[in-house]
């Protein structure tokens, strides 16, 4: 996960902007930069590599004055180069930004068609060019900034810097944090408290849709709807463990509010959208000959597998064979010669994935793996190296993790289509679109949070629920079982839809709630059905679906939850939110530890 941090200062700011940015080298990252002003210009710097580099940047090359923002970045679009390197500028303005900017190559064209030149292959310099070009036209920066909000699309954090203005910062956040610091005669603007946290204890978080004014003695907040606004200021703590919660009860719903953020951040390793193309790293063998995949993982890990197995299958037409890692060496498997083993994991060091991967070495089989730490055993010993950009996830229950993970199977299940001949330019592009979309929907599911939390304790009380759902949607019936048992302690079982006639359909009564999910599409009319059987024995259903779908079948209900109308190569991403968020809330219902579930630890490390 990318970092940001803006200062107006009293005094230097560079040598406190990287400083800060040492307090988030914890998030990852590949290059980093400063800009500040002085004396009417923007002092930018820049680093490929580690902050080291760019220590020794301004070493060399001072980087006067008392304000400025700083930024390090996960190489999202465009390669990790110093010319990709935020902070982004242009002869008026500077910017860092976390997220992407999902409709920026109709901006970008728009912009060059207009005479404007870029510098660099990522979305962020597009914002530059359109804050920019207002302020060329005399427009102040606050208004400015408020012309070009609502023309992005997308999850992002900005911090702007404005070369005419030596006193005054602006801020912007979507479905991405951002903290203002208030200090004496300084504030601040950081993308967690921890940035923060040697300089001030007195912090704000912007909410949805906010802008901020900063400047050395005042913060004026907007919200969406330009309004001025107050966001209640409190004391960010001391450790490490209190700031990094912000303003969540739990890490877990702070982790599963990041989604927007870090699946743009990993998508946008994935695909070029200048050229909308799916792009891997480098491998040393030809992913074309791969002509079958073993998918070996444990818990959450597996059902992303699961629903990579459709993808893969579906695409390039390629079979595959899913495994529990727990299960897979004891099984004495055919592995057939020059096939590829995929293995998913989100520390890289589950100890029965990974002797699986040892196996799989051992027997031939080219190895690729889908991790969210870059440094672990498992990535050490890949031949194809997928890192999701997930960041630290702390909560013992797997959420951004999971759709991080969907989010690379998805794009490699696109390039091996590719590679096989089997999809064609078009379709490539329609992939790279709908994906490109992912990020927007996830926060439109977010935004049903509130109504989530109101209907939990419809089933808090219940001893056994059932989740539903057929194609990619019965991998996600499973995470959200996992997810209830996990941290509410409820016995959840998730099945195929048209399962439930061979057995299951026994447990039905009225004191068992049936979790449905079902996108309208191809697949709705049968799962609809499949419901109909469940409410005939008395069972109370909760449908999760888009509004077309719950039109047609959200009479008669204990409850609906309502989805975005998104792609179908989309949707486990997306209604992967609302079972996350039932979890949550009916274990926050029952008083159960959220984040340290009995029995359970983040990365199991022993069989």
């Amino acid at each position: 996960m990318c970092g940001i941090i803006g200062i107006v200062g009293k005094q230097s700011v560079a040598d406190r902007l990287i400083d800060g940015l040492k307090r988030m080298e914890y998030r990852g990252y590949d290059s980093a930069g400063i800009c500040t002003v002085d004396g009417g210009q923007l002092v930018r710097r820049r680093a490929e590599g580690k902050l080291a580099n760019l220590v020794r940047e301004v070493a060399g090359n001072p980087a006067p004055g008392n304000i400025g923002i700083a930024h390090t970045r996960w190489a999202t679009h465009g390669a990790p180069t110093t010319s990709n390197a935020h902070p982004h500028a242009t002869g008026d303005v500077a910017l860092v930004h976390n997220g992407i900017i999902e409709n920026f190559k109709s901006l970008r064209d728009a912009l060059i068609a207009r005479g404007r030149r870029f510098e660099s292959e990522t979305d962020t310099e597009v914002v530059a060019h359109l804050v920019s070009e207002q302020v060329e036209a005399g427009v102040e920066p606050a208004a400015a900034v408020q012309a070009v909000l609502p023309r992005l699309r997308g999850a992002f954090a900005l911090a702007i810097a404005f070369r005419a203005h030596d006193d005054m910062l602006i801020g912007a956040r979507l479905g991405s944090p951002l903290v203002i610091g208030y200090g004496a005669g300084e504030n601040y603007l950081g993308s967690d408290a921890l940035a923060l946290a040697p300089l001030t204890q007195k912090i704000a978080y912007l909410e949805e849709g906010d802008w901020v004014v900063v400047t050395r003695d005042a913060v004026q907040i907007f919200d969406a709807d330009n309004q001025p606004v107050t966001r209640e200021i409190v004391t960010s703590g001391v450790t490490a463990a209190a700031i990094e919660k912000g303003p969540y009860r739990h890490y877990m719903q702070k982790e599963i509010f990041e989604q927007p953020t870090v699946v743009a951040q990993t998508l946008s390793s994935y695909i070029r959208p200048v050229e909308a193309m799916v792009a891997l790293p480098q491998m040393d063998f030809d992913l074309s000959a791969i002509d079958r995949i073993t998918i070996v993982a444990c818990g959450t890990s597996y059902y992303a597998g699961m629903v990579a197995k459709y993808w893969f299958e579906s695409f390039a037409r390629v079979p595959v064979d899913l495994d529990v890692a727990s299960e897979f060496r004891y099984r004495d498997p055919v592995l057939q010669p020059g096939g590829l083993a995929l293995f998913i994991s989100q520390s890289g060091e589950t100890a029965d994935t990974l002797a699986a991967l040892k196996h799989c070495k051992a027997h031939g089989q080219k190895i690729a793996v889908v991790v969210n730490v870059p440094t672990s055993s498992m990535a050490r010993e890949a031949d194809l190296l997928l890192p999701t950009h997930a960041g630290p996830e702390i909560g013992v229950a797997s959420t951004k993790a999971f759709t991080c993970q969907l989010a690379v199977l998805a794009a490699l299940a696109a390039h091996l289509a590719v590679a096989k001949g089997k999809m064609s330019r078009e379709e490539e592009q329609d992939i790279v679109r709908h994906l490109t979309e992912a990020p927007a929907a996830l926060n439109a599911a977010l935004a049903h949070d509130g109504d989530i939390a109101a209907m939990a304790h419809h089933i808090a009380p219940a001893r056994d629920v059932l989740y539903l759902g057929r194609g990619p949607d019965y991998p996600l019936a499973l995470e959200g079982a996992l997810k209830l048992k996990e941290i509410s302690y409820i016995h959840a079982e998730g099945y195929a839809s048209g399962e439930m006639k061979h057995g299951p359909i026994a447990l039905i009564d009225e004191a068992v709630p049936v979790i449905v999910l079902a996108p309208s599409g191809p697949l709705f009319e049968k799962t609809v059905s499949n419901m109909q059987e469940v409410r005939a024995r008395g069972g109370k259903i909760v449908l999760i679906s888009d509004a077309e779908g719950l039109a047609e079948a959200g009479e008669g209900t204990m409850a609906t939850i309502e989805m975005p109308k998104v792609h179908p190569l989309i949707a486990p991403l997306v209604y992967a939110v609302p079972v996350q968020l039932l979890a949550y809330h009916v274990a926050c219902a029952k008083g159960t530890d959220v984040d340290q579930p009995r029995n359970l630890a983040k990365s199991v490390t022993v069989e």
